[in-house]
């Protein structure tokens, strides 16, 4: 089969088109004849040896895949082979097949294309765990989100939408602003020509806002956690940015928590609340109440292209391989 290899940490131009192995389902493993893979902005630092895990070389980056079942393993009872299903794989989906474990891979919707289904998951899961169940955000409240055009973004505004919050998206173009407006933000903020911090108080009468998605970091972070309001929660989401060195007086003054968002961990230490996310989501889709917004398409050799596009910010939502 091929696949994509990072044979040596570095930039996405050393990834290298390859033919290998097929892999073999063990126990309580699938084998997915991958249609498509979306890209992540983790994917560009998996690469380059930059992310929380360093995966054994060499490796196929990617883990936000769709396919068909072709192989099980032993001990596999809920899915067939040809079933039609998306999942999440730590690496290895920018690849012709993937092994999988069976806990996470789930039937795809008749609804839902490879594309799409590809697409879900992780920016979906991870927004959805940050808004619900560490922010614990209720209607009538208000959000900002930062990157708010980006594949966590987006699916940010538009839960938090679906929530009942009143939501502010933070973009660096007016066309980003112009797609989360279309995906149902109250208010919307340029932070390349407006000041973040005076700008969301103007929007919250003064008073800031009651939940802060931040998956960029940098300099951001601390002008948005200033804006926080009393007893706000100020949301870690990642940070392309560059880490922030935060003022710790801030969340004293402020009674506000900052709060880590692992949707990772999150669903290896508690499986069974990580399925019901994905399945309240999926019926949330189901009912026509989220739509992903794929920006492009690439061939599997186009790879390297579609993280360099995702490390530029050229990216609005989601981007996808198609094999």
């Amino acid at each position: 089969m091929k696949a994509i290899l990072c044979k040596k940490f570095g930039p996405p131009s050393q990834l290298e088109l390859v033919d290998i192995t097929s892999p073999k389902p063990g126990k309580k493993e699938v084998l997915i004849q991958i249609k498509s893979c979306s890209v992540n902005f983790p994917d560009t630092l998996v690469i380059q040896g930059l992310y929380q895990f360093k995966p054994p070389l060499p490796f196929s980056p990617g883990g936000d895949i769709a396919g068909i079942v072709k192989e099980i393993g032993e001990g596999v009872k809920h899915l067939k082979i040809g079933d039609h299903v998306f999942g999440v794989v730590p690496y290895g989906g920018f690849a012709e097949e993937v092994v999988a474990p069976v806990s996470r891979v789930f039937p795809i919707p008749s609804s839902m294309d490879f594309k799409v289904a590809s697409s879900f998951i992780m920016a979906y899961g991870t927004s959805y765990h940050a808004l619900k169940d560490r922010a614990q955000l209720q209607a009538g409240e208000s959000l900002l989100v930062l990157g708010a055009s980006g594949g966590v973004g987006l699916a940010a505004v538009e839960l938090g939408k679906l929530m009942g919050a009143r939501v502010i998206a933070a973009a660096s173009t007016e066309a980003k602003l112009a797609l989360c407006k279309k995906y149902g933000a109250d208010e919307l903020i340029n932070y390349t020509n407006e000041d973040l911090k005076k700008r969301t108080k103007e929007l919250t009468g003064g008073q800031g806002v009651n939940v802060v998605y931040d998956p960029v970091g940098g300099d951001y972070c601390e002008a948005a956690l200033r804006a926080t309001a009393w007893e706000g929660r100020f949301l870690i989401v990642g940070f392309p940015a560059g880490i922030a060195k935060i003022p710790m007086n801030l969340p004293l003054l402020k009674g506000c928590d900052i709060v880590g968002v692992f949707w990772g961990r999150f669903a290896q230490e508690t499986p069974q609340k990580s399925l019901m996310n994905t399945m309240e989501l999926i019926k949330l889709y189901s009912e026509g109440k989220l739509k992903p917004h794929i920006d492009r398409t690439y061939s599997l050799e186009e790879s390297p292209q579609a993280l360099e596009d995702m490390m530029n910010r050229k990216v609005m939502g989601k981007v996808v391989i198609e094999m």
